[in-house]
């Protein structure tokens, strides 16, 4: 199975720079994989690749509090 990169670079939405996330700590489980970064402006930028339904419960989350449980 391939190994998840532990950065990926996005667009900020609110001032258009570029704006790192990096792999949050999650359980050992192939689920999802979410990623989190702040830009230089102050806005978060979420992002998660793996199971729909826990990507989509991980990006909805209001405060970054999500976490992922079986």
């Amino acid at each position: 199975m391939l190994k998840a990169p532990r950065t990926l670079t996005f667009k900020c939405v609110k001032c258009n720079k570029s704006v790192q996330v990096f792999l949050q700590k999650v359980s050992a489980c192939s689920h999802i994989q979410p990623y989190q970064g702040i830009c230089a402006c102050g806005e978060v930028k979420r992002h998660a690749t793996g199971q729909k339904e826990a990507v989509q419960s991980y990006l909805a989350s209001p405060d970054g509090s999500w976490s992922h449980h079986h």
